[in-house]
């Protein structure tokens, strides 16, 4: 996992941009750890497909491997790197505001002048 902010929060992004990828973090959010097995057989999608979907969201901090009974691999919801993201994107949204109210005042100062 990338241990600059933007980094992190880059690969947030690219996870959360796949519906397939979104559905399985809300999956194991509403229903707890799961395998790649029980993840196919509550979204419709193979086991195969899911086994790739988990190695990004494992890449990007998402979700973590944790090994279970049988060799099973069970995996469970991180939620640090998606605190980053929410950090990243209320920077960004303070900068903008920032931003947006100075041209909110620039204009009214504008429209003042022209009264």
């Amino acid at each position: 996992m990338p241990t600059d902010q933007e980094s992190v929060a880059e690969q947030v992004f690219v996870a959360l941009a796949d519906p397939t990828r979104r559905g399985i973090l809300a999956t194991l959010a509403a229903a707890g750890p799961a395998t790649a097995t029980d993840l196919a057989d509550r979204l419709p999608i193979t086991r195969q497909a899911i086994a790739k979907h988990l190695a990004l969201l494992a890449e990007a901090g998402l979700v973590t491997a944790e090994p279970g009974e049988r060799r099973r691999v069970r995996y469970r919801l991180r939620s640090a790197p998606m605190q980053v993201a929410q950090q990243f994107l209320a920077a960004l949204a303070n900068d903008w505001d920032g931003r947006l109210d100075a041209l909110m005042d620039h204009l009214e100062s504008e429209k003042e002048k022209e009264s």
